[in-house]
């Protein structure tokens, strides 16, 4: 389905949507990372990390477009 089509199409495109766009997209200041970083023995992802070291660790697998930078899929 072409993007201008669907119906998220069309709600970007009113009059409310206006106000942000002149702000852009929102960036995070860092990625955090999801179920697919998983790099424990046994499975366990959402207990392998304490928050303390999720914040120091570097994800390979997200799309948050940090700094501005992403892919066309990303939207």
């Amino acid at each position: 389905m072409p993007l201008l089509a669907t119906v998220e199409a069309k709600r970007l495109r009113g009059p409310e949507a206006r106000a942000w766009r002149r702000f852009g997209p929102y960036l995070s200041e860092r990625q955090w990372g999801t179920v697919r970083e998983d790099y424990s023995a046994t499975g366990d992802a959402w207990n392998y990390l304490t928050h303390e070291e999720a914040r120091s660790r570097a994800y390979r697998w997200g799309e948050d477009g940090i700094a501005g930078f992403s892919d066309d899929e990303l939207a």
